[in-house]
């Protein structure tokens, strides 16, 4: 993690997106203090202060409708790092101008300036995220992204403190809080000078109509799925989130805490966001891990009860600091997705939509708050009302990720009941069809190559397995494929061969166990010929797949093998014991049955004499 902050490709995008986010609440909050307790509250009160108050956020909020879209186009055209540089140059004109308001205690110069601010960041916004996967490859992404949120977290609550202490120094505070404005805009021009070139592209077009660019940004977005669901999944978590951070008054107030115990928790919330954030890379070992949101998303939903029933700060506290690490973890991983599924030549929009998506239903979230407690709910019953919509939405992210899910789940089961020696698991494709093919050792064979994979696969399975009482329903879950033996039923047999045919076109990952049965012996057995066939097929098709073959020991001896007799039928008698998974370079479509049960062999760590041909035979091939 240190390693990406002192590289150039991120270090320098991180502290000029750090020091923005620092400097727009350090005036945010200055402005908030300055209309409420001090030097501009007797111009505020001819207005109304709740009514200033109310419109600073809405002029934060308002540019991301009017801008995002054309930031979006922007961000696309033309290069990114020199977009970011002309952007802290304007910002550093928009402090210029902020501290010029409060030196003449003009309210309408310092909400000029705070609008101004808004639209600077709304056009900075789709830079940031959009340049990142130009800069790192996609195992660096969650790190990244988990950093920026992290940053920019821990930015927001420190500019709120220090703006909030500052102003309110009597004599020197606007003097030092304007120079704190113009010398931090000048560090973020500084740091912006370092980051590498992001080129865009000179077929995008800037669209000047704003109503027609967000249209066109929003059906950019719209068009491919997973971007789509990315986009509202952390839509509803800025939703939730602007909820609990709009409720932070009424509650410190509601526990006798008041204007500290508002601090506390912007605190908590902060550093758990933060942490969670960065948590994130560490628990998804650095891959896009969306198994991860709906979990988070149920932990966020149980936080927000435990915030309703909070009877001290303390408590209301550590309720907070929860909601904000299951936050985090929940939203780096659909950002990242965002990043690595949008075209490259469209991120920036696609973040610009993502933007646009968000203030949207921070806006709800606003009114709903309104109503409900306008319309004399308690604070509790909202906070529980909220809890169980974002239950529902976890339940149903549950449901579209559910493969997702169960992989991680067992792959976190495989590590708890065995010490595993994973190895070269990062070979197996990201993307696109592959047929994983590996030595059958016991009956949990699957769930230790799935639970390692870095992506869901799914398994070819004898039969009589998918029929056991209580797991068929697992098994239609996971997407298994059935298959017989042809002399029992050649009907099934053909349907199987047709799915996993099916399941390569659609560009799947399929994972078979050539032996066809768990080994009796603990040796590795006859490779069957239907993995040439499956193969064969494809290549006629005119689809090469790829064959990753997979060396699997340690297993063989244990509950689940054929070790002490039939599997599971005595008491274990081993505890974690070690278990060693290698995965080895795909080979080619045309590989034989016999030269991939000696390639698994050999990763198993088996010593070979007699060398074996690569090629099927062309007769098997036909």
């Amino acid at each position: 993690m240190l390693e990406l902050l002192r590289a150039r490709r991120f270090g320098p995008l991180f502290l000029t997106q750090l020091l923005g986010a620092f400097n727009d609440n350090l005036f945010k909050s200055a402005l908030v203090v300055a209309l409420t307790f001090g030097a501009l509250r007797e111009s505020a009160e001819s207005v109304g202060i709740d009514v200033l108050v109310n419109l600073a956020t809405g002029l934060l909020v308002l540019p991301f409708f009017l801008f995002s879209a054309t930031a979006g186009q922007l961000a696309d055209r033309f290069d990114k790092a020199q977009l970011t540089r002309w952007l802290k140059r304007t910002e550093l004109a928009v402090m210029s101008l902020a501290v010029l308001g409060f030196a003449l205690g003009s309210v309408p110069l310092l909400f000029a300036s705070l609008f101004a601010m808004g639209a600077q960041s709304a056009f900075f916004g789709p830079v940031k995220y959009a340049i990142l996967p130009q800069h790192l490859p996609e195992e660096e992404l969650v790190r990244a992204n988990g950093l920026i949120e992290m940053g920019t977290f821990v930015a927001i609550l420190a500019g709120t403190l220090v703006g909030a202490l500052v102003v309110a120094l009597p004599g020197v505070g606007l003097v030092l809080l304007a120079a704190m404005l113009v010398l931090v805009a000048a560090g973020g021009m500084v740091s912006a000078a370092r980051i590498p070139a992001a080129p865009g592209s000179a077929h995008v077009k800037v669209d000047r109509n704003p109503v027609r660019a967000t249209k066109e940004t929003l059906a950019v977005a719209w068009k491919l799925p997973a971007v789509r669901w990315s986009i509202l999944g952390a839509s509803w978590f800025w939703l939730a989130g602007a909820f609990v951070l709009g409720q932070m008054p009424r509650l410190a107030e509601r526990l006798g805490a008041a204007e500290g115990g508002m601090t506390w928790l912007l605190a908590a919330f902060s550093v758990g966001i933060g942490v969670g954030s960065v948590a994130t890379e560490k628990l998804a070992r650095g891959r896009i891990e969306l198994g991860m949101v709906p979990a988070a998303g149920l932990a966020m939903a149980g936080a927000l009860v435990g915030l309703a029933y909070a009877p001290t700060l303390l408590w209301a506290c550590l309720a907070v600091t929860a909601f904000g690490l299951a936050g985090g973890v929940f939203i780096v991983p659909l950002y990242a997705l965002m990043q690595r599924r949008a075209h490259p030549d469209e991120t920036s929009r696609v973040v610009a939509a993502n933007n646009i998506v968000n203030a949207a239903f921070m806006v709800v979230a606003a009114l709903y708050a309104m109503v409900r407690l306008g319309g004399g709910a308690s604070l509790p019953r909202v906070v529980l009302e909220i809890a169980a919509a974002q239950a529902l939405v976890s339940l149903g992210a549950l449901y579209a990720v559910r493969r997702d899910a169960l992989r991680l789940l067992f792959g976190r089961m495989v590590r708890t009941l065995y010490r595993v020696d994973a190895e070269g698991f990062d070979r197996i494709p990201a993307e696109g069809a592959a047929l994983v093919v590996a030595n059958h050792e016991s009956f949990v064979d699957a769930f230790v190559v799935g639970g390692l994979a870095p992506r869901t696969m799914r398994f070819v399975m004898d039969h009589r397995m998918a029929k056991v009482p209580g797991g068929a329903w697992f098994f239609r879950l996971a997407r298994s494929i059935p298959i017989a033996p042809k002399k029992e039923d050649p009907a099934m047999l053909q349907a199987a061969m047709d799915e996993v045919d099916r399941a390569l076109a659609n560009g799947e990952l399929v994972c078979l166990f050539p032996e066809g049965k768990c080994t009796r012996d603990g040796e590795v057995d006859v490779f069957r010929r239907g993995v040439e066939r499956i193969l064969a097929r494809r290549r006629a098709a005119g689809q090469e797949v790829p064959i990753v073959p997979v060396g699997l020991r340690g297993l063989w001896g244990g509950f689940f093998s054929y070790a002490r007799g039939y599997p599971m039928k005595q008491w274990p008698r081993r505890f974690r014991a070690r278990v060693r998974a290698v995965v080895g370079e795909a080979l080619p479509s045309t590989t034989s049955a016999d030269a991939l049960r000696r390639r698994c062999r050999e990763l198993r760590g088996e010593v070979l004499e007699t060398p074996e041909p690569v090629s099927a035979p062309s007769r098997r091939a036909a």
